[in-house]
């Protein structure tokens, strides 16, 4: 069926606005104050840990103080599953791109100093920026389930186990950083193809909304579905293109423009947290 740059984009756009929110959940869940719980069991010392809590400008404590030891390796593994919702998106983009990009569809391009060229084939565009990014944000989709691994089989408490969380939070928050460097100024840059259904080899992707049409003039669904299909077989299928959608979020109901906008912030909102 028809489609448009602005549909394809603007999906991606509203996945990313899903996956601030997961981010901005992991973010709210991590942001309490551990500290005075000691080694899980508290302190006989008359301390406040709400002081500290204030102090940190924290939301506010983990109030049981084995539950504060029990965090460690699920706040993390939180965050990652919140890293892994936006790798999983970009990876998606990405696979789309270079789907996009190449001669069979040839919907969009990028800049040559964002492509290389094959090393026997002159007339090859590789999408490397794309390629890289759908590969490295498959890697940081799988950090999650290294977490869980790690901190499956501990009981209760502290283990020094919980030193090796470190060596794969920190270097999957970078590794998503500079994807997210990457994926923003690709996107500033991309080139999109005009009129390509004009071309008569994609008049198939119109039979749903010609048979619409039928429907909408009077005729069963039925006899505009047996109609068009015998006009395909036999090869003499004329498409209505003058489609018209109304709901929202449909077809023909996106502006373009505002949608690459509304992209290019929530990936600017990421880089920028």
């Amino acid at each position: 069926m028809p489609s448009s740059f602005g549909l394809w984009f603007g999906a991606y756009a509203e996945a990313l606005v899903d996956d601030l929110e997961l981010l901005a959940t992991a973010y709210s869940v991590s942001d309490k104050n551990p500290l005075g719980s000691g080694a899980g069991y508290g302190s006989a010392f008359p301390i406040n840990r709400k002081i500290t809590t204030k102090q940190l400008q924290m939301r506010t404590l983990n109030f049981n103080s084995l539950y504060a030891q029990l965090t460690r390796g699920k706040t993390e593994k939180l965050l990652l599953n919140a890293i892994a919702g936006i790798a999983a998106t970009v990876s998606k983009f990405s696979y789309d791109v270079c789907v996009y990009l190449n001669q069979q569809f040839a919907y969009i391009s990028f800049p040559e100093s964002l492509t290389t060229g094959s090393s026997i084939m002159p007339h090859k565009k590789i999408p490397d920026v794309f390629e890289l990014l759908r590969a490295k944000c498959n890697r940081i989709q799988a950090t999650p389930n290294e977490m869980t691994l790690l901190i499956n089989n501990l009981p209760s408490g502290y283990h020094r186990d919980m030193q090796l969380t470190k060596d794969i939070v920190f270097p999957a928050i970078d590794s998503m950083k500079e994807c997210l460097q990457m994926f923003l100024f690709s996107l500033q840059n991309i080139q999109v193809h005009q009129n390509i259904l004009d071309d008569d080899k994609f008049n198939d992707l119109f039979t749903v909304d010609t048979i619409n049409q039928y429907v909408q003039s009077g005729m069963s669904f039925r006899e505009a579905y047996r109609k068009v299909g015998t006009e395909v077989n036999e090869g003499s299928f004329k498409p209505i293109k003058n489609i018209h959608h109304t709901h929202e979020g449909s077809i023909g109901n996106l502006c373009n423009d505002e949608i690459k906008e509304q992209m290019l912030l929530v990936m600017q909102r990421f880089v920028n947290a």
